[in-house]
């Protein structure tokens, strides 16, 4: 099922967690339509990241979810991961937070205080880029989309980074779920609108 949102100008194709056949069979049928960016949300394969990023050719960022021990400096091929990073694509001011809260010590997990962390030591690139509008996350905000187990907890800091720096969108997976309309993704808090990309979502923003 293709979700769209707002219509501005900019077309983004994020995806995590599962591969979606409807998606795959649009980027091998070419009958996706067009976009300008793909965000990966983590827990995906690396060679399906390199696919999406040689079918569709445009440029692919990604951070990495609890579950992608795989990822190497060179694979996936032709992608950037963003993680404790700001780029910029266009006018748009992209950070990228990967992992889960941490829960038994396996890789890409953080505790709350460990993501403050990196969120403290990101002020100046936060700063000199003036502001962030997208954040692209593997775990979402604590009490918005996530679970009371303690591996699909969100992260309070990740609150705290949304009324600091107010970004327009916080896009994150890890939370598996089934979606019968685009707004069931959504959550406003204060000024951002929180997806949950499980799966894969069109953004335009």
């Amino acid at each position: 099922m293709k979700h769209v949102f707002q219509k501005h100008q900019m077309k983004i194709l994020a995806v995590s967690d599962y591969i979606d056949k409807d998606l795959t069979r649009q980027v091998e049928d070419k009958t996706l339509s067009p976009v300008d960016l793909i965000i990966s949300c983590g827990d995906l394969a690396p060679e399906y990241l390199s696919f999406l990023r040689d079918r569709l050719d445009v440029p692919l960022y990604y951070i990495k979810g609890n579950h992608d021990i795989r990822y190497t400096r060179t694979n996936p091929v032709g992608c950037e991961n963003i993680h404790g990073r700001v780029v910029s694509f266009g006018s748009l001011n992209i950070l990228g937070l990967e992992g889960s809260l941490w829960y038994n010590g396996g890789a890409n997990q953080y505790t709350d205080a460990m993501m403050r962390k990196i969120l403290f030591w990101m002020w100046f690139p936060i700063w000199r880029k003036g502001r962030i509008h997208l954040v692209v996350a593997h775990a979402p905000p604590r009490h918005i989309h996530d679970r009371e187990d303690r591996c699909h907890m969100g992260f309070e800091s990740f609150k705290s980074l949304i009324i600091k720096h107010t970004p327009d969108y916080f896009v994150h997976g890890h939370i598996h779920q089934e979606f019968e309309t685009a707004g069931e993704r959504i959550t406003q808090f204060h000024t951002t609108q929180v997806i949950n990309t499980c799966g894969y979502t069109l953004i335009e923003v």
